[in-house]
C-alpha cells in the first residue's frame, strides 16, 4: 500500500465509506467542539459501532496523525478496538432488553474521572432495546453529563427512541453504501478477493459490517447455501412431504427465522428478474436458479410470495405455532 493510499484511510479512520460521518466527527474533534452525546442510526452491520470506536480513538489517542485522527497503533488505540480500555463502557442489552440497572450503574461509574485518557466514553449498542425505565434514567445523564464524558448511542432507527432522548443528542444517521463502494472496500482492507466481495456487497446489502461477518463466519454463508438449497427443494415436492419438512424446519424457531429471511431475499430477486430488472439482485451466485424460477412465475405470482413470507415471519413474532405457519407458507409455495 502507499503513502497516498496509506494516509487516505487513515484520513478516513480505516472506515469503509462513510466519509461524511467521519468529517463531521473529525471536524468537532478537531475544533474542541465535540458534542456530549452522539446517537448513531442505521441498519445493523452498517458501520455504527465501528464508528463509535474510531472516534473514541480519535478523542483519546495520544499520538494522533494530526487533530481528529488517531494513530491506531497505540496502546490506547489498540484497546479501544478490542473493547478492552478501562475508559471506555459499553453497555447492551441482556435477554434483549437493557434494563434500568444497567443504567444506574454506568452512571456511577461515569461520575468517577477518566482512569488514563482524556474522555470516559459511554457506548450504549442498540438503544432501542432499552426498557421505558431505562431510557428515563439515562435522560438525566444526557440533561446533566459529567465533564469529560461521551456518550455513544446506536440505534436501528431514532425513530423508535423517545422524543427527549433524540432531542439531546447529535444524530448521524448511516445508510447503507453502493455495493461497488463495498466490494472495493472489502478488497482494499480486508484483501477479499473480487469475485467474493461483489458477492459479499450483495448479500449485506450496502452494510460493510454485515459483509465482513459473513466473510470470517463462513458458517454463515453456509447456512445460507443449506436454506437456499432446501427451497429449492421444497418446491419440487408434494404436499405429504412438504408437511414433513415444514415439521423438521419447525423444531428451532430461530433457525426456522433465519431461512425464512434468506427465502424472503431469494424470492425478491426472483421478483426483481420476473420484472425485468435481474440487475437489482442480491443473490448473485443463484442466477440460474432465479432464471429458471422467473420463467415459471409471474412477478405478481412473486409479489405476492413475499408478501407471504413476510406474513410468516411477523406471525412468528407474534408467538403463532413455527409449524402451523410453515405449513400455511409452504403450501401456497409453487
Amino acid at each position: 500500500m502507499g503513502y497516498n493510499q496509506h494516509m487516505a484511510r487513515r484520513e478516513n479512520w480505516d472506515m469503509i465509506g462513510h466519509h461524511w460521518a467521519v468529517q463531521v466527527l473529525r471536524g468537532h474533534i478537531s475544533r474542541g467542539r465535540i458534542r456530549h452525546a452522539y446517537l448513531i442510526t442505521g441498519p445493523r452491520g452498517v458501520g455504527r459501532r465501528t464508528l463509535a470506536l474510531r472516534a473514541a480513538q480519535a478523542l483519546n489517542c495520544p499520538q494522533p496523525i494530526e487533530a481528529g485522527i488517531p494513530c491506531a497503533s497505540c496502546n490506547t488505540c489498540r484497546r479501544i478496538e478490542r473493547q478492552q480500555h478501562p475508559d471506555l463502557l459499553v453497555v447492551q442489552a441482556e435477554e434483549e432488553t437493557l434494563k434500568v440497572e444497567q443504567i444506574r450503574s454506568l452512571q456511577q461509574k461515569l461520575a468517577l474521572l477518566p482512569y488514563e485518557a482524556r474522555y470516559k466514553i459511554a457506548l450504549l449498542l442498540n438503544f432501542e432495546s432499552a426498557n421505558e425505565s431505562a431510557a428515563n434514567a439515562l435522560l438525566k445523564t444526557l440533561e446533566e453529563p459529567p465533564s469529560r464524558v461521551i456518550l455513544f448511542l446506536t440505534a436501528l432507527d431514532s425513530e423508535v427512541l423517545l422524543p427527549t432522548i433524540r432531542s439531546r443528542c447529535e444524530l448521524i444517521r448511516l445508510r447503507p453504501l453502493p455495493y461497488t463502494v463495498v466490494a472495493e472496500g472489502l478488497q482494499t482492507h480486508a484483501t477479499i478477493p473480487a469475485d467474493e466481495a461483489n458477492l459479499l456487497a450483495h448479500l449485506s446489502n450496502g452494510c460493510p459490517g454485515l459483509a465482513l461477518h459473513l466473510h470470517r463466519q463462513r458458517q454463515a454463508l453456509e447456512q445460507r447455501t443449506h436454506h437456499l438449497a432446501a427451497l429449492k427443494e421444497i418446491l419440487q415436492q408434494d404436499r405429504v412431504t412438504r408437511f414433513r419438512l415444514a415439521e423438521q424446519l419447525a423444531a428451532n424457531k430461530s433457525e426456522t427465522r433465519e431461512a425464512l429471511l434468506h427465502w424472503l431475499s431469494f424470492w425478491r430477486d426472483v421478483l426483481l428478474v420476473s420484472s425485468n430488472a435481474g440487475e437489482q439482485v442480491i443473490n448473485l451466485d443463484e442466477s440460474d436458479a432465479l432464471q429458471q424460477l422467473a420463467k415459471r412465475v409471474s412477478a405478481p405470482q412473486a409479489a405476492r410470495i413475499t408478501r407471504n413470507i413476510q406474513h410468516t415471519l411477523l406471525m412468528l413474532e407474534k408467538n403463532v405455532n413455527p409449524r402451523l405457519a410453515l405449513e400455511a407458507l409452504l403450501l401456497q409455495l409453487p
